[in-house]
């Protein structure tokens, strides 16, 4: 049913949905490779969809790990409230990624340690994504990682405006295959 549930919600909103299927659980992996769950406070999760980048995360993570999953599409959230409703120390949150300083407040954390987008930079309005990548850079801690994945290369240097080190790798086995940028917070000044 998710997979069916995606594919509405894609031919309803294209340029926020961004795909016609979720993510594989192949990507989800790799997406999630570079994170030490060792000693990690928060994790934000952009764009969960119906909760394949979510799951990995919550079997790796440590129980004290909060994890901030922002998802602004009314269908998708309503369905990771559902399906999320007894996981401790998880807020699903129903708005943009570009508000993430506010419920970092709401929930007390300085910073965050990870971020992981499923957000589709090359569809969205250039404002939003400028919007998304200068708070997610303000509020990811010095040392912390942005992980994304992309279908082409082709918003790679806008991305790069925002991080100096990015590590590109790809994931064949997901429909259609993607790049994931994993892109290190260096220092996080603007």
């Amino acid at each position: 049913m998710p997979s069916f549930s995606f594919l509405i919600q894609y031919l309803t909103k294209p340029r926020s949905v961004g795909a016609i299927l979720p993510s594989s659980k192949y990507l989800a992996r790799k997406m999630t490779c570079n994170i030490n769950f060792t000693n990690v406070h928060c994790i934000a999760e952009y764009g969960a969809g119906t909760g394949v980048f979510t799951d990995q995360l919550l079997k790796r993570r440590k129980p004290d790990t909060t994890l901030l999953i922002f998802e602004k599409n009314e269908e998708f959230y309503k369905l990771l409230q559902k399906r999320y409703k007894k996981e401790p120390n998880l807020h699903i949150i129903n708005d943009s990624a570009e508000r993430i300083g506010r419920y970092l407040a709401e929930y007390n954390i300085s910073k965050v340690d990870y971020v992981v987008s499923g957000l589709p930079f090359a569809s969205l309005p250039r404002e939003v994504s400028l919007g998304i990548l200068t708070e997610t850079k303000k509020q990811l801690k010095s040392g912390g990682s942005f992980i994304t994945f992309q279908y082409s290369l082709v918003r790679k240097d806008f991305i790069r405006q925002f991080f100096d080190e990015i590590e590109i790798s790809r994931e064949f086995r997901n429909i259609p295959p993607a790049y994931i940028f994993c892109c290190k917070n260096v220092n996080n000044v603007l």
